[in-house]
């Protein structure tokens, strides 16, 4: 069991999504990083998509009320066990009555709690990820408060862990190679043109051309970028679609709106581009304000980000496994 001490808005319990329930108007939801909650439960010892708590509001705080493997994934802050600081990435023992507290990262913009043993959270629709517009799943459907109490599964490698804890080489680090770093304080995401990209003036020039900010009318949902409007050639009018997280869809005020994880199900808004899978983790991590520039991208550039984070994910797991195997072979 945890107990949490001190919590803002919008810090809620997530998983990696409850997919196929689009058609009946249910949101995939799951987390902004998928890719900090994949890496946090290898190094705790869970299945890739156990639960895990998102925090998006700071500061942060939690008490453990047994002996619990944990570790802090995704944002650049430093964490810290009763006053000791942490470093992320890395896989650390908390004893009962140990308080793990988080501060406003400097850079990015979500950590990630991960529990040995992931957190009991009962099942909606095969997620535990909370579903905040639709009010069910994770946490009562609910955002974390303070008082709240989450139980924790059964963790099984509890014993298996160096004493100075088990820690990997971030994403961002690991795979620099991968993901370009930004240029002139704006970061580049790539992206592929849409359905609808050939309805934009000079194949859609104005919205590759320049950088935009995301604007403070942002959330899980979509995040609205502020820039130099973009509209199509002509008035069109278009029957509702299905969307997913990534696609840019234009609506008539010219500002685009990127759909995030509690993305619509639907819109008719036309779609200009839309987002690589893979770039979408470092798109969650971007705060308000930040500033974007599009990048287009290929299909088969695409594909070798995917194996490069694909390589990355198997290496941390078998790592991993390794180390915990060792340990055990000792005791």
């Amino acid at each position: 069991m945890i107990e949490i001490w001190e919590s803002g808005p919008f810090n809620t319990v997530q998983d990696l999504g409850r997919p196929g329930y689009r058609d009946i108007g249910v949101s995939a939801s799951g987390a902004m990083d998928p890719l900090a909650v994949r890496i946090g439960n290898i190094l705790v010892g869970n299945d890739e998509n156990a639960a895990v708590i998102e925090v998006q509001t700071f500061p942060f705080s939690l008490r453990f009320e047994r002996r619990t493997v944990f570790a802090v994934t995704g944002a650049d802050g430093r964490p810290h066990l009763d006053g000791s600081e942490l470093i992320p990435w890395c896989a650390y023992t908390a004893e009962p009555g140990q308080v793990l507290q988080l501060q406003q990262p400097p850079r990015l913009a979500r950590a990630y709690i991960s529990v040995g043993g992931g957190l009991d959270i009962p099942v909606v629709m095969g997620s535990r990820s909370t579903s905040l517009r639709g009010g069910f799943g994770g946490n009562a459907g609910r955002p974390l408060a303070k008082g709240d109490r989450i139980a924790v599964g059964e963790d099984a490698e509890i014993a298996m862990l160096p004493a100075t804890g088990l820690a990997v080489v971030e994403p961002a680090v690991a795979l620099r190679d991968v993901f370009p770093a930004p240029v002139d304080g704006a970061l580049p995401i790539r992206a592929l043109p849409a359905g609808e990209h050939g309805l934009f003036a000079g194949d859609g020039e104005a919205f590759w051309g320049q950088t935009w900010r995301i604007s403070s009318r942002s959330d899980r949902t979509g995040y609205r970028l502020s820039g130099e409007p973009v509209t199509p050639t002509a008035a069109i009018e278009m029957r509702s679609h299905g969307v997913v997280p990534g696609v840019i869809q234009v609506p008539p005020g010219g500002e685009p709106i990127v759909q995030m994880s509690d993305a619509n199900t639907a819109g008719g808004y036309p779609k200009v581009a839309g987002v690589i899978e893979c770039d979408l983790w470092r798109l969650g991590q971007a705060r308000i304000g930040a500033r974007l520039k599009f990048v287009r991208s290929t299909h088969a550039e695409a594909r070798t980000v995917e194996q490069a984070v694909a390589r990355y994910v198997e290496d941390v797991r078998l790592t991993s496994g390794m180390v915990k195997r060792a340990l055990k072979a000792m005791a």
